[in-house]
């Protein structure tokens, strides 16, 4: 029962916080959200739970190439 509890409440915080960065963009001008690299019409797609999903099996680029996007990156000096 506590776990039940426990998880609706995740759930719960999750939407709210899910809920308050659509409203941030949202109030956003077109320009600043190019200079974040989104067009209005991608917002709901990038704050949706399954963006969440999506970016853990995307790879990151970095300057030695991809790497999971859950592995660690160690910064080498140049």
């Amino acid at each position: 029962m506590i776990a039940l509890v426990s998880a609706a409440v995740r759930g719960f915080r999750a939407w709210q916080e899910r809920h308050r960065v659509l409203n941030e963009l949202y109030s956003m001008d077109d320009r600043s959200l190019a200079d974040i690299g989104l067009r209005r019409a991608d917002i709901p797609f990038v704050v949706s739970p399954k963006a969440d999903l999506a970016a853990e099996a995307r790879p990151v680029f970095t300057a030695n190439g991809p790497v999971a996007a859950n592995n660690h990156v160690e910064q080498r000096a140049a």
